[in-house]
């Protein structure tokens, strides 16, 4: 089934939204809550869901991309074309940046709400906990590469049809259970710049990691995939 380039950033747009709201207003308004916090476990679930929920309801239309990185990692693998790079990336930062800001809504509700770092993406003095540039870089990079990795094949003919969805939500939890404490956990620009505008100062200055780290890790991912999933002569 065909649909139109508007369906398709449409889609993406949601998607980015959906997955920005829901995994970090699960940081910013669930992981700490008195008693009842769901902590850094849940904070990680919440990510995947929203990752395998969308991809099922809106991945037919646009792919499922919802994320800078996933979309320049699958043009690098030759799986799209290059002239949806562009409007997706846009729609992927506006859905998050919206996102955002509704998030940035609903919290300030609360009497005692401190902006804090709003769920942004950090190193060094910024990191969950203290890691270095080189550290958050290599974390980032090297999280981003296995996660297209598995995209590729995931979605590849070879693998068995209807499960792609539950294969990557389940790759974005195993990422952010492990690089939560090192970054807070991007593997996507998106989602990171919507937050980090509103945390404002050094976290804006920080950004160009959380961008650089995971489309150089797409971007290597893509070219391995080429050789890897490429069916023998």
């Amino acid at each position: 089934m065909n649909f139109s380039m508007s369906q398709r950033l449409t889609a993406e747009f949601l998607g980015t939204f959906w997955l920005t709201f829901g995994g970090c207003g699960s940081a910013v308004l669930a992981a700490a809550f008195p008693q009842l916090g769901i902590g850094f476990a849940g904070v990680a679930l919440a990510f995947g869901l929203t990752v395998l929920t969308m991809v099922y309801a809106v991945g037919p239309i646009s792919g499922g991309h919802f994320n800078p990185a996933v979309t320049v990692g699958l043009w690098a693998g030759d799986r799209i074309t290059a002239n949806y790079v562009l409007p997706y990336i846009i729609v992927q930062v506006a859905g998050a940046i919206a996102a955002a800001a509704v998030l940035y809504v609903v919290a300030s509700g609360h009497p005692e709400f401190k902006l804090g770092g709003f769920a942004s993406n950090g190193y060094g003095a910024l990191s969950p906990g203290h890691y270095s540039l080189l550290a958050c870089l290599v974390i980032e990079a090297l999280l981003t590469f296995f996660f297209l990795l598995i995209i590729h094949g995931a979605t590849s003919a070879a693998a068995p049809a209807g499960f792609a969805g539950i294969a990557i939500g389940f790759t974005l939890t195993l990422i952010h259970l492990i690089s939560i404490p090192v970054t807070n956990t991007s593997v996507n620009p998106a989602r990171s710049t919507g937050p980090a505008l509103f945390a404002g100062g050094e976290y804006i200055s920080q950004l160009w990691l959380f961008w650089a780290a995971p489309i150089a890790g797409a971007l290597l991912a893509g070219i391995v995939s080429r050789v890897l999933y490429k069916p023998a002569a």
